[in-house]
């Protein structure tokens, strides 16, 4: 329990800093637009070297700001790795100390900025509990919002979308436009509004695109229908062992073993939504910087995604395809160029209050990245932990990658400089017994340091081997029916 002295300590330590925020002029403190994608792998932006993928707003935003290379999520605790990513944005804490309702009370980054004198609205998915639950977390962290989803998937041209005004969520509708635009529509909508006001915006634009259902509005897909992306370099028929979620939602929207025409084609539609993305990120950053040219833009998503890789369609793994995720930061005194830092996606937080001059609460994990963006030199971490539920274990470091599976018994091996898609298994090899040894011992390490609740080591393990070919399959019920007959009752026939 607290004592009353650490009680007042704290209090007075916001009194002070809040006040020395409010002194701060609004000149000296830049707006931000945050822009968080939806399941965007961060190898799909052309600047980056993706010749198959035609990006242009993302790519100058690459040129005018800094990229971060080896950003991740840290992981989650169930399938629906966009909660607790998301949880860990807004909190800037790590996966075992985040509620993912955001109903423990805890500091939110939207209305930290807003108790330091910045307006604050919010459009798109909001992910972080359901129903009453939802609501009541967002009207904890935003002030105003509109055309705000509540759930976690859905049809892109039908989400039920509510407006938060006053506290309250009303206004509720189904959309009978596409999301992305929806969205960009909202957004753009309250940056006029703000347009000569003395107070600086915070604007949250979570986008619900490329996440599936993989249906790209017209006039994107068909470039890709004749000629689709060519498979990725990590491609498998089937994972080659059972990593503990190989048959769940995401997994289920092709067949096992993957037929390599299906996967190319899926990956066409997913580049095609990135595409549409990207032409309305344009619009965002435009229309931002109208509204207050001292803007300073994020761009994100909250995971990558294997479509393919490895044999796996989702994110519920903790290879660089499903955790690794694009982070762009851009305005002014933002150095531009890239690095290979190993940061996480909460370590947004705390670089935005730096940057901004806004107070940072207690509890914070992250670690700021403002020094870098400054171009100057800033202590890096040596190593990052993943977790994904109790199934998957991962030690990062700048050149190496140990990956354990408690629950069968299986350890995988990567020197993520040479082989950066994780092809060549090393944890028989011999000649990096050493290494294989030194990653173990981090990885306890990290284990302890993250507080992970789940064991590295299980007594009872289950079998490796798991054929999967000829599996039923079930679609969900937010695929459209085009979806449905072309990869799941075509299968059946």
């Amino acid at each position: 329990m607290r004592t009353l002295s650490t009680v007042f300590a704290t209090c007075f330590f916001f009194a002070v800093a809040i006040c020395q925020a409010a002194a701060a002029t609004a000149a000296e403190r830049p707006s931000v637009l945050l822009i968080y994608a939806d399941d965007q792998r961060a190898d799909t932006i052309g600047a980056y070297g993706n010749p198959h993928i035609r990006t242009p707003n993302l790519d100058r935003l690459t040129e005018e700001g800094q990229s971060f290379r080896r950003t991740y999520c840290m992981g989650s605790n169930n399938g629906a790795v966009c909660v607790p990513s998301r949880a860990m944005l807004l909190t800037g804490r790590s996966l075992f100390h985040v509620s993912e309702k955001l109903d423990q009370g805890e500091p939110l980054m939207p209305r930290v900025f807003s108790d330091a004198g910045y307006r604050t609205f919010f459009t798109g998915k909001w992910h972080n509990g359901y129903g009453k639950d939802a609501e009541n977390a967002l009207s904890r962290a935003f002030d105003t919002g509109d055309a705000i989803y509540l759930g976690g998937m859905g049809d892109h041209l039908a989400l039920p979308l509510v407006t938060l005004r006053n506290g309250r969520a009303e206004n509720r509708r189904v959309a009978g436009r596409y999301s992305t635009e929806l969205f960009t529509e909202a957004a753009t909508g309250f940056l006029e509004r703000s347009r000569g006001s003395s107070d600086p915006f915070f604007l949250y634009v979570a986008m619900t695109a490329p996440h599936d259902p993989r249906q790209p509005p017209q006039g994107y897909g068909e470039r890709f229908a004749d000629s689709p992306p060519p498979l990725p370099p990590n491609f498998l028929p089937q994972h080659p062992f059972d990593n503990g979620s190989l048959v769940l939602r995401d997994e289920n929207l092709a067949a096992w073993p993957r037929d390599p025409a299906v996967i190319r084609e899926q990956l066409g539609q997913y580049y095609a939504m990135i595409e549409h993305l990207d032409a309305h990120v344009g619009r965002l950053v435009e229309s931002a910087r109208r509204a207050d040219p001292n803007v300073i833009v994020v761009y994100a998503a909250d995971h990558g995604l294997a479509l393919g890789s490895h044999g796996l369609l989702g994110k519920q793994s903790v290879y660089e395809h499903s955790m690794r995720a694009p982070l762009i930061f851009a305005g002014p005194g933002i150095e531009a160029g890239e690095n290979e830092r190993l940061t996480y996606l909460f370590d947004i937080f705390p670089t935005l209050a730096e940057l901004c001059g806004v107070p940072l609460p207690p509890g914070v994990d992250g670690v700021s990245q403002a020094l870098v963006l400054a171009g100057e030199d800033a202590p890096a971490r040596d190593a990052l932990y993943l977790s994904y539920k109790g199934q998957q274990k991962a030690a990062v470091t700048d050149e190496w990658k140990l990956i354990r599976y408690p629950e069968v018994g299986v350890e995988q091996l990567f020197h993520l400089a040479k082989d950066p898609h994780e092809v060549h298994d090393l944890i028989d090899v011999p000649e990096h017994a050493a290494k294989r040894d030194e990653l173990q011992s981090l990885l306890r390490s990290l284990h302890a340091a993250a507080d992970d609740r789940f064991a590295l080591a299980v007594d009872s393990l289950k079998p490796r081997e798991r054929d999967l070919t000829g599996t039923p399959r079930k679609a969900d019920r937010w695929q459209p029916d085009w979806i449905v007959e072309r990869y799941f009752e075509a299968d059946e026939q």
